[in-house]
């Protein structure tokens, strides 16, 4: 558990420092890259969650492929 924790800390500072890095070299701004390293994280975390969930929802059938097309596709 400590090494999980440990692991997801660590990415959150390689992943707002990547987002940093990135937007600041587009931008040459810092204050537009911090707030862009700080919201895009967050925004994804979101995003990832419900992406779980449609992966939950595939493997539940019997073949992955018929339930993801369903759920693609409206059909779920």
């Amino acid at each position: 558990m400590a090494r999980d924790l440990v692991k997801t800390a660590t990415f959150a500072m390689l992943h707002f420092g990547v987002g940093f890095a990135v937007t600041y070299a587009f931008t040459g701004s810092i204050q537009i890259a911090t707030g862009v390293a700080l919201i895009e994280p967050a925004v994804n975390t979101v995003v990832f969650f419900f992406h779980e969930q449609v992966w939950k929802r595939a493997g539940q059938g019997k073949g992955a492929e018929k339930p993801l097309h369903g759920l693609m596709c409206g059909h779920a």
